[in-house]
């Protein structure tokens, strides 16, 4: 974090407050990140061409172990010239649910530093992998509805993970398992995130109302809104995690404040797989929502004043077209997945644009109204559930 940025986001959240009293436009607060700064691997669109070669049946069986080795290996890939390039990787399984359910659980990739230095890795040292949790199209699919999920929040902001596309083979040096060849996708690392938006990393079990940068929140629960998903919380962690679920925060940390101020925690979400827009066959919403289908829209998101609602509505609505060109245009996406996929975000558009549907929809679902007015002093509203 540098003065610079932490004088600009101090000066941010009492400049917030200001807007909000006045009811002007928000939206010059959302995406104040830069694009250009990312390591060269997340700067191109096409999808890279790699093959991983490494005692992969080795790292899949210490699946279920909480103490996992890495095991060592070879990353070879084709480079933006056309030259096939070698790095050493070491490999073992991540993650919580994937890692236990999957056949083919998730991988974190683990680069040498040193040796990645001027090469399109460069930057890189721990990545995660995401490829599919089975063998067959349908695991495929998955995927690449996922990979979506984290495009398309690029789009609405900066305060966002950048994701790339890879055609990965997979070569098991220990001979136990066929090689095979699947469409996965890398994620860039949390540090690298958060660098990019001058802000630091924030690990604390728990996030007070009062703490969370609410314009941010409005956009981030529209957005999981939009995909249909409530695997998630801005506030709570899960289980033994630091908070919270699904979300990587961030903030200005100071030693000498070791509470974090008001407005100032931008949460940034991760893991989609339980979305509607993925629909995966293992995927069920929260016990404490009242549907059964992650496929059925529910809001669940926390009550923010509604002109930051409506700001946030705008935002999305002005990215519409955006959102919407990446399914279409996702050569990887079947058909079908495709056209069903255009019909459901298409939906959620309906519900925003329509002022009775956003009533019924989203003000009257949400929670913590009390927390709200508290607050930021608003009245009452139609929402009368808590977090």
């Amino acid at each position: 974090m540098t003065i610079s940025g932490r004088v600009r986001n101090t000066t941010r959240m009492v400049y917030l407050k200001f807007l909000i009293l006045l009811g002007l436009p928000l939206g010059a607060l959302a995406q104040e990140g830069t694009a250009s700064d990312r390591h060269p691997l997340f700067q191109d669109e096409a999808v890279l061409k790699a093959v991983l070669t490494a005692p992969i049946s080795q790292a899949y069986a210490q699946r279920h172990q909480e103490a996992r080795i890495y095991f060592p290996g070879q990353w070879t890939y084709i480079d933006e010239n056309g030259e096939t390039q070698r790095l050493e990787v070491s490999i073992r399984t991540r993650g919580h649910f994937r890692r236990e359910v999957c056949e083919l659980p998730p991988l974190q990739l683990n680069f040498k530093k040193s040796q990645v230095k001027g090469t399109l890795f460069a930057g890189q040292n721990k990545l995660k992998l995401v490829a599919p949790c089975k063998e067959g199209k349908r695991y495929q699919q998955y995927v690449i509805l996922e990979y979506l999920a984290y495009k398309m929040y690029q789009l609405l902001t900066d305060d966002s993970f950048t994701v790339r596309l890879v055609r990965l083979s997979y070569v098991d040096r220990d001979e136990d398992l066929e090689p095979w060849t699947d469409i996965a996708f890398v994620i860039e690392d949390d540090k690298d995130m958060a660098r990019r938006q001058d802000l630091d990393r924030v690990n604390v079990e728990s996030v007070l109302y009062s703490q969370l940068d609410h314009p941010r929140v409005a956009v981030l629960q529209l957005f999981q809104f939009m995909i249909g998903n409530n695997d998630y919380s801005v506030i709570k962690p899960s289980k033994d995690d630091d908070c919270c679920h699904n979300m990587q925060l961030l903030g200005i940390e100071d030693d000498d404040q070791p509470v974090m101020p008001d407005e100032s925690i931008i949460p940034v979400p991760f893991d989609f797989d339980f979305s509607g827009l993925v629909n995966a066959s293992y995927a069920a919403p929260p016990s404490q929502i009242p549907v059964r289908d992650v496929r059925f829209r529910y809001f669940y998101g926390l009550c923010v004043p509604r002109p930051l609602l409506d700001e946030a509505i705008v935002e999305m609505q002005s990215e519409r077209e955006g959102l919407l060109a990446l399914i279409a245009n996702t050569e990887q996406l079947d058909e079908d997945l495709r056209e069903k996929n255009l019909t459901y975000i298409e939906e959620f558009f309906e519900i925003i644009d329509d002022p009775e549907l956003i009533d019924e929809e989203i003000v009257r679902r949400c929670r913590g109204v009390d927390l709200m007015n508290k607050h930021f002093g608003t009245g009452p509203t139609d929402s009368t559930s808590d977090p």
